[in-house]
């Protein structure tokens, strides 16, 4: 009884569940030219907490990630707007992106 409740209960639930991202932010800087801004976003699907949690903990003990510094990586939860969960930051990440968005201005 409890399983046929769940299969009926999750598709009507599914859809008001908030979707999951992981982004990984990677600044090149080269002496003499602008500081270039490079974003790579890994999207899951409704509900996918567990994976996305898994998957950004994958990416931050990369020893990869931390060797390729400046890279700040987020976890960020997308219901009605857009909320970072967590982040992680190796390198000079916050005057790098005063620096980037300074430039915009």
């Amino acid at each position: 009884m409890k399983k046929l409740l769940q299969k009926v209960v999750k598709p009507l639930v599914t859809p008001f569940k908030a979707k999951y991202e992981v982004v990984c932010t990677t600044y090149q800087v080269i002496p003499g030219l602008p500081v270039n801004k490079n974003e790579s976003r890994h999207q899951f699907e409704r509900g996918a907490v567990l994976e996305a949690r898994e998957f950004y903990t994958k990416v931050v003990s990369s020893d990869m990630t931390r060797t390729m510094a400046p890279v700040e990586v987020q976890l960020r939860k997308i219901y009605l707007g857009g909320r970072t969960i967590e982040q992680a930051e190796f390198g000079p990440v916050a005057q790098l992106r005063q620096v980037v968005n300074g430039k915009k201005k």
